[in-house]
């Protein structure tokens, strides 16, 4: 009989988006085949220290303090208080935001060489800075809202009367690297303006001011690699009194957003979205699963807002609820990602990392 293989189930982190972590960690570790895996959880407190936890906990501190590994015969972790090695087949990152999307820890599990699930270090880096993901996203000739860019050693430059006259009012100012609407503010007046910059560049050194869509909020999931495969597209329908998609419509107010799986679109809607957001996905360098978040106007216009290279798993995620519509359980999808990425991780083993040559040295 096969040993079930141990998951490492990484949640928490140096994020804004600490607690959404956790709660999408918890569903994972729920909800894992533990007749196939056997999941262990290893949180990362707000500080950047990282512990082995029973279970996935928010008093992440009160686990037990971990240290890591460098030697690639046998990568891992080691328990600070034994000196116990901690054997690990697989790490499934769980990380929202800061240090988890952005190609930091994709670099860090990449240099001890063990299997990963989701995108790697270039395609979570260039999905995560909205600013370079847009541009990519235009090189590769798919629809994008307009947006200007600019750094945190540029606000003298950034001037409203120029950025209406380009965009139009409204328009939305945002942080270049986070998610969950975290450093996002609509702004419709002249008055709105210095607070919002203020907000997005409290989180981020570059930040981006886009055009506003009226539009419908449409996400769609995909999963896989080669080929990758698009779900049926979801819909959020947002509550009046919110003039966005905010972090507060998003994880704290249950009456706030009607969510629709599928959404009530015609086939060509349909078609489009998924072909469309298979596009980005492979335009951004994605890998495993993503959630692709898009608008879609009344005269048929679509645009990609953002992909999420580490969509939730919470209870009111779409990215589980999408593939659940296409008869994918929670637990079947978890199983799905697991064995993409070995699947991903032995492919790239004939990749030849010693050159032989002439060099002396």
């Amino acid at each position: 009989m096969e040993s079930k293989k141990i998951v490492a189930i990484l949640y928490g982190g140096r994020s804004v988006e600490h607690g959404v972590s956790i709660n999408s960690a918890r569903n994972i570790f729920e909800y894992i085949d533990k007749e196939k895996f056997e999941p262990i959880a290893i949180g990362i407190n707000p500080k950047g220290k990282w512990f082995l936890t029973k279970g996935v906990d928010k008093n992440i501190d009160q686990g037990q303090p971990l240290g890591l590994i460098l030697d690639p015969e046998k990568p891992g972790f080691i328990l600070m208080a034994s000196g116990d090695r901690l054997k690990i087949d697989i790490i499934f990152p769980v990380l929202h935001g800061t240090d988890g999307e952005d190609g930091s820890i994709q670099g860090l599990i990449k240099a001890i060489d063990l299997p990963m699930v989701g995108t790697g270090v270039l395609g979570s880096a260039i999905s995560m800075n909205k600013i370079i993901a847009k541009r990519l996203l235009q090189e590769a000739g798919i629809p994008v809202t307009k947006f200007i860019a600019f750094h945190f050693d540029d606000q003298k430059k950034i001037k409203f009367e120029a950025i209406k006259k380009s965009l139009g009012l409204p328009f939305i100012v945002k942080s270049a690297s986070l998610g969950s609407s975290v450093g996002v503010t609509k702004v419709s007046r002249k008055s709105d303006f210095k607070n919002a910059l203020a907000e997005s560049f409290k989180y981020d050194q570059e930040i981006l001011i886009e055009q506003f869509i009226e539009g419908r909020e449409i996400e769609c999931a995909i999963l896989g690699n080669q080929p990758a495969e698009a779900s049926n597209p979801g819909e959020i329908v947002i509550s009046k009194k919110y003039e966005f998609y905010t972090f507060d419509a998003k994880y704290v107010d249950a009456e706030a957003v009607e969510i629709k799986v599928p959404a009530k679109l015609d086939k060509k809607s349909i078609k489009l979205i998924r072909e469309v957001s298979l596009q980005a996905y492979r335009a951004l360098h994605c890998e495993d699963f993503s959630r692709v978040d898009l608008f879609l106007t009344k005269r048929g216009k679509i645009y990609v807002n953002e992909i999420n290279t580490i969509p939730g798993f919470t209870n009111s995620s779409m990215y589980p609820m999408m593939w659940k519509e296409r008869g994918v359980s929670f637990s079947a999808l978890i199983t799905r990602l697991l064995t993409l990425a070995g699947e991903r991780y032995a492919a790239n083993k004939r990749v030849e990392h010693d050159f032989q040559s002439s060099l002396k040295f």
